[in-house]
């Protein structure tokens, strides 16, 4: 047949030279040479890290990062480099950074990073490590960070006094203890809180913009539906907004958040916010001895006004608008709900109200199948009930 017959062992070799000249025969491509050397200098400057030596970070480049982590308590430290784009001896790479704060996350957490690199004298040096496009930043990206120690807690903090730390710290003290009698289910039993300086740096940490957080004192991040294995959640701090508060709003703000943190693994896609928000709130309030009309001023005067909800609060209300209002009617509306619940149910039957909703597949006949299992009603009897109550309190 035309075309096939022997190749000499001479123009195998001559084949093989040309092959390695354009990719390489059987080695590496000169991306992938360059991205094996940036891996091993971000593995000296991970181990560097983790071992407190500050010579041998420095050696790896730019030692802004060692000076503002000194105080992490790290029990991980380590990248990922994915893709790395070189122009002469200057290179990006594209980086997955790990990390694990030592007692307090059972897993990494990760953050997406854009790390700069030149080459002098035939070695990379780091010339810059910053968050990469459309990625939060790290709490040492804005400043050294300060720890502080609690009972329960872990608190960072950016721009912050020792003392003013410690504030929070009790306060979240106070907080595991108290969600811990609220949910019976198991948690880890600790916090981490990230205290930046201010509001800008707070929606920095959550690569989100200020406007979305004005007037919002704290948020948990995390994975919905995580496993045990996920890492610690994050309570992170608005400090303009939570420095409005009272003592007891704080205290509250803080327990709602470790709510989240505590019910994080049974919060899913099939969790409605009237009943995620509604639980915090009802853990926020449970020992506070605060009256449905102290905590619910906005649904109390709209009741009394005989402007009675039809409908439990949908998930758009929960939407951070103008309406400060409606906001407000939303969160008391589901907390008034889970109230009713413990007080006519018992707790223990929403807490299993609760991780029942949150085990379904998805959203559509949770809470009905929920309801059917747990509480022995249906959404439509439900919602007639809680009117009632609603009534009840505030008419």
């Amino acid at each position: 047949m035309a075309g096939r017959g022997r190749v000499s062992g001479f123009s195998v070799v001559l084949l093989c030279l040309l092959l390695v000249a354009l990719a390489g025969c059987g080695g590496r491509s000169a991306a992938d040479s360059v991205r094996a050397e940036v891996q091993g200098v971000l593995d000296r400057r991970a181990a560097a890290l983790l071992d407190r030596d500050r010579a041998g970070y420095t050696a790896t480049g730019v030692r802004t990062g060692f000076n503002r982590t000194g105080a992490l308590p790290l029990a991980d430290w380590s990248y990922r480099v994915g893709t790395v784009r070189r122009t002469g001896d200057t290179a990006t790479a594209a980086v997955e950074l790990s990390y694990r704060l030592d007692g307090y996350d059972t897993g990494p957490v990760t953050a997406a990073r854009t790390v700069r690199l030149d080459r002098t004298a035939g070695t990379w040096r780091v010339a810059a490590d910053r968050p990469a496009r459309k990625s939060g930043q790290q709490p040492w990206d804005q400043g050294t960070v300060r720890v502080v120690r609690g009972a329960h807690s872990l608190v960072l903090g950016v721009g912050q006094s020792d003392r003013a730390l410690r504030g929070y710290a009790a306060l979240a003290d106070h907080a595991v203890p108290a969600v811990s009698a609220a949910w019976d289910g198991a948690w880890a039993g600790r916090v981490v809180v990230v205290v930046p300086g201010s509001l800008a740096d707070m929606a920095g940490l959550l690569g989100s913009p200020a406007s979305s957080y004005r007037g919002i004192a704290a948020v948990t991040t995390g994975e919905t539906g995580a496993p045990a294995t996920a890492p610690a959640d994050r309570i992170v701090v608005n400090p303009e907004a939570y420095g409005l508060l009272g003592s007891l709003g704080r205290q509250v703000v803080l327990t709602h958040e470790t709510a989240h943190v505590a019910t994080r693994a049974h919060t899913t896609a099939a969790t409605p916010l009237w009943l995620s928000e509604g639980y915090a709130d009802w853990a926020g309030y449970r020992d506070t001895g605060r009256t449905p009309g102290q905590a619910a001023p906005e649904l109390s005067r709209a009741v009394a006004a005989g402007r009675v909800p039809a409908a439990l609060p949908a998930d758009d209300d929960f939407g951070f608008t103008d309406d400060a209002t409606e906001l407000a009617q939303a969160y008391e509306g589901g907390w008034m709900a889970c109230r009713l619940i413990a007080e006519e149910w018992g707790e223990d039957r929403l807490d299993a109200f609760y991780r029942a909703v949150g085990a379904h597949e998805e959203r559509d006949g949770a809470v009905e199948d929920a309801m059917k299992r747990v509480l022995g009603t249906t959404p439509g009897e439900f919602t007639v009930r809680w009117g009632e109550y609603l009534r009840g309190e505030f008419g």
